[in-house]
């Protein structure tokens, strides 16, 4: 893999150009040299890249894609979609989001209050809204008032009590009103189909979201009654997020739009659209045999397309509108975590780490003796020997009878002598040596938090492509563990025989050595926690001007350790109180330390919780030149 399945899931987003890994866009600077920019002007820890331009591709590609389905079938429906904030709510993102979508006519969805703010804020008028989740009648007033501020908004229906709070909120802001206004209604239908993997309960009946048959005649009544009726604009399902099958959506949509027609046929004249929702799927996997999606968006539209337009034709009603509320097929790529190496915890298992003694115990001499002249003829009988060395020598160090050293020199041997004989009997590919590459794995300590930027690796082992920033002419050797800088097992990407990553042999006391963590742009920001208090990493935003040339613009710097406290509701005046305080009145400080000490802890208090390392690099680097 020495591509690192960039070819499965790159989506020719990213090229290898000889060493690195680099954006295959206009200059199509590397991703090496973008994140040593931003070290020099004094950022440290992980950075988080946004690249605006592939959220305009996403966004473009999709349009585009339902445009030449709807030219195939010669379908009279519009395609309209919109962005689900809850996927990510970040300033950047968003910003860049509406900015690259202009001419596309694309909105946000809300599922909050919060979310709602926003949108109201950042959707032109004209453009798409929608509201989906619970609601109370202070939200749902806040779809009023932007229906009133010109707003193209759709408030869905989740349940019968908020159709209720509907018709009272829009008596209250229409009864004195000469030209009442109110949002687009929509209503969610809980269908009997559902998705599959993760996100399955979603949809079905015992979904979260939803009403049943017998609540949506009930829902038709009422908005009969109340003169409503002309308010209900959309149908809406989702039957998960990650939709990796094509076969249950097809199935779904044809339950949902044989409700569409049904309703329209019963007198809801005004229907004119049908929601897919989320789910169009990212392919996350970096090896082929377990690629998670199925099908193409080609696929994905013309199946949409095609079913709708003959439930249309057979129920002779007008073909709907049709919406798409994909946030993570927007959002996933346009984003890259990158995150300095540490150290790798392995490396102590050399030749130059072995402390010989002029007399061996005699089962130790005869690693070394197996060590120099193991060879492709004898490697496996010599694998099984050391192996079966191994036991014995850490049974005798157990009773007593050899010393640390031994110790020592046993693992550093046997280690060395299974990478050896792997290295031999690399052609044979036998379950033997796949088991014993998790005994030789090296341990990258990577300057990140899994639990704050991949959340979703924790939560529910959704795997990311991982890659090196550089060294890419090299073939990677090392089966790779990767550790992050928690104090917490969990945070660690384990090695995986089945779906290995390997990484290189790097000498970290002369280079950095950098890895990507791609696909990171949906969910994992807004889900990320503050373990350990870890926090949101840099980021930054890299736009291209007309010549090509690359920008690094919108620097945030991760919190300081002030701000993180502050977050968590700490009296930060107390704490720098108490912290000085105690300094002073140390009796085991002099005066002119207590001075120094100040300014080292000020100093601390500035900066974030991210560890360091360029310092100890440049420092090595200015003795060997010395």
């Amino acid at each position: 893999m020495k591509n690192f399945g960039l070819n499965i899931w790159g989506d020719d987003n990213f090229i290898i150009d000889g060493d690195t890994v680099n954006i295959n866009y206009a200059s199509k600077p590397s991703l090496l040299s973008i994140t040593e920019e931003i070290r020099e002007k004094g950022y440290k820890g992980p950075l988080l890249l946004r690249f605006p331009h592939l959220i305009e591709k996403q966004i473009s590609t999709l349009f585009n894609t339902f445009a030449k389905a709807k030219k195939e079938f010669g379908y009279q429906g519009n395609f309209h979609a919109v962005f689900p904030l809850k996927v990510n709510q970040y300033p950047n993102f968003i910003n860049a989001l509406m900015e690259v979508s202009e001419g596309y006519d694309y909105g946000l969805e809300a599922g909050s209050k919060a979310e709602l703010i926003i949108a109201m804020t950042k959707t032109p008028l004209g453009a798409p809204i929608t509201v989906n989740g619970f609601k109370d009648k202070e939200m749902i007033a806040l779809c009023f008032i932007a229906a009133k501020m010109g707003h193209n908004i759709t408030v869905t229906i989740e349940g019968i009590g908020e159709l209720k709070t509907i018709i009272q909120v829009h008596e209250e802001f229409n009864q004195q009103s000469a030209s009442p206004i109110a949002p687009k209604i929509g209503v969610r239908i809980r269908l009997h189909s559902s998705g599959i993997g993760i996100w399955a309960k979603s949809g079905g009946y015992s979904s979260k979201f939803g009403l049943t048959s017998t609540e949506l005649l009930e829902a038709y009544e009422m908005l009969k009654e109340h003169t409503l009726l002309e308010n209900l604009w959309m149908v809406h399902f989702h039957i998960g997020s990650q939709m990796g099958d094509i076969a249950p959506l097809k199935k779904a949509l044809r339950e949902a739009g044989n409700i569409y027609a049904e309703l329209k046929r019963r007198g809801a004249t005004a229907l004119s659209a049908i929601n897919i929702g989320g789910g169009l799927a990212v392919e996350y996997s970096q090896h082929t045999a377990t690629q998670e999606r199925n099908y193409s968006l080609n696929e994905f539209a013309n199946d949409v397309v095609y079913l709708m337009q003959e439930i249309a034709k057979s129920k002779k009603v007008d073909e709907p509108d049709i919406f798409t509320e994909s946030g993570r097929y927007i959002a996933a790529a346009h984003s890259v975590l990158v995150a300095p190496v540490l150290e790798l915890f392995s490396q102590e298992y050399n030749e130059k780490c072995l402390r010989p003694k002029e007399k061996n115990p005699p089962l130790i001499q005869e690693l070394f003796d197996l060590f120099n002249t193991i060879k492709r003829t004898n490697a496996r009988e010599y694998l099984h020997d050391a192996l079966d060395h191994m036991e014995s020598l850490l049974t005798l160090f157990d009773l007593g009878y050899i010393d640390l050293e031994d110790r020592s020199n046993t693992e550093i041997l046997v280690n060395l002598i299974i990478k050896k004989a792997i290295f031999l009997l690399r052609n044979e590919g036998s379950d033997e040596l796949k088991k014993l590459q998790d005994r030789i794995q090296e341990r990258y300590l990577v300057n990140f938090s899994a639990f704050q930027s991949l959340p979703d690796f924790w939560g529910l082992g959704q795997h990311f492509p991982i890659m090196p920033l550089s060294h890419l002419s090299d073939k990677p050797t090392n089966p790779a563990s990767i550790w992050d800088i928690t104090c917490d097992s969990d945070g660690e990407i384990g090695f995986d025989r089945n779906l290995p990553l390997y990484l290189h042999d790097i000498d970290l006391s002369k280079e950095e050595y950098f890895l990507g963590f791609f696909l990171t742009g949906a969910y994992q920001e807004v889900l990320g926690m503050k373990h350990n208090l870890f926090t949101h990493p840099t980021e930054a935003v890299i736009t291209f001007d007309g010549k090509g040339n690359h920008h690094i613009e919108h620097l945030i710097e991760a919190q300081n350790l002030m701000d993180v406290l502050d977050d968590l509701d700490y009296d930060t005046g107390i704490i720098d109180k108490a912290l000085k305080y105690r300094i002073e009145e140390s009796t085991l400080i002099t005066p002119d330390e207590k001075r120094e000490l100040l300014g080292k802890i000020y100093l601390y208090l500035s900066e974030n919780s991210y560890l360091k390392t360029i310092q100890a690099i440049s420092e090595s680097t200015q003795g060997e030149n010395a």
